[in-house]
């Protein structure tokens, strides 16, 4: 394959990084600093001859973020993005503190996870895993897929209904 990983890459960047398109990047970066910890790359800030920023780059743990202003004529594209966190609680808190609603309260997932989702004031949808030594990824299990399918007759979960309200309210 061609694609880079490991030691290949760059410092601070994967294999795949996302890229946001946002109106207000500026305030999106210290939204992501706020709740996240990140911090911006300064040598990637880039403004174009518009005055919008065409490129930032914001670290947050071992990931990096691209962003930019979303020009006046672009389509809206929010980002779904999962970001493994140590204390769900304490992040959706410092979340909602900076403006986002909450679409998936902290609650038990699969694997002994708990997971939360919040949307941001510029429709990101940001899913929060709490990881923990008691907890395992799919990444931990056998490479099979799994044997268990949601029930046909049952309601959806309470998971399943709040993404489904919030893909559908986007």
């Amino acid at each position: 394959m061609d694609v880079l990983s490991g030691p290949a890459l760059p410092p601070g960047y994967g294999t795949v990084n996302p890229f946001v398109a946002v109106r207000g990047a500026a305030a999106f970066l210290r939204f992501v600093a706020d709740v996240l910890g990140g911090r911006e790359t300064r040598a990637a800030h880039t403004v174009d001859a518009d005055g919008l920023l065409i490129h930032a780059e914001v670290r947050v743990g071992s990931s990096t973020i691209m962003v930019c202003d979303a020009k006046p004529h672009w389509a809206s594209t929010p980002a779904l993005l999962q970001v493994y966190v140590g204390d769900v609680d304490a992040v959706v808190a410092r979340a909602r503190a900076a403006g986002a609603e909450i679409v998936t309260a902290p609650t038990p997932f699969h694997g002994g996870q708990r997971l939360a989702r919040v949307r941001d004031p510029w429709s990101t949808l940001w899913w929060f895993f709490e990881y923990g030594p008691a907890s395992t990824a799919p990444s931990e299990a056998p490479d099979e897929l799994p044997s268990w399918r949601p029930d046909p007759a049952a309601p959806p979960s309470y998971v399943h209904r709040t993404i489904d309200g919030a893909m559908t309210r986007r």
